[in-house]
């Protein structure tokens, strides 16, 4: 299983494939705010643990295991901003709280926001119902 660290390369990794078809060393330190000289090491070693292969100079290409693990991860990303979006929480607060969170979950509580937001997307009043009871808390 990757670490916390392994996976915000591999679903930056994932991210950058499927929008642009590659992934530069210098795109992953870009986004994830780090040096190239630390993509180089984590890419040495999600190589090494079969995440991805990588050839100096030639760049990188994920695994059948890297592409599922970066889905997954891309997947909980997605989910973790749709559950923030739907219990009110406000927009300029969405990214950093997901990210603050997505690492310390496990994949049951991920399943339960899952089935949480199926609930209310079945029947849009449970959402009107929920912001309702924000909105009467609130004023108290």
């Amino acid at each position: 299983m990757p670490t916390p660290s392994m996976e915000d390369y591999l679903e930056r990794i994932y991210r950058l494939i499927d929008e642009k078809g590659y992934a530069r060393v210098s795109d992953i330190a870009e986004g994830l705010e780090v040096h190239p000289s630390s993509v180089t090491k984590m890419i040495q070693k999600l190589d090494k643990d079969n995440y991805l292969i990588y050839e100096k100079y030639r760049g990188l290409v994920l695994t059948n295991k890297g592409k599922k693990v970066g889905k997954r991860l891309v997947d909980r990303h997605h989910l973790l901003e749709s559950f923030l979006k739907l219990i009110g929480v406000q927009e300029e607060n969405i990214y950093r709280d997901v990210e603050g969170i997505e690492h310390h979950l496990s994949w049951d509580s991920i399943t339960c926001i899952e089935t949480l937001i199926e609930y209310f997307e079945r029947d849009p009043s449970r959402v009107e119902e929920l912001r309702n009871v924000r909105t009467e808390l609130e004023t108290e």
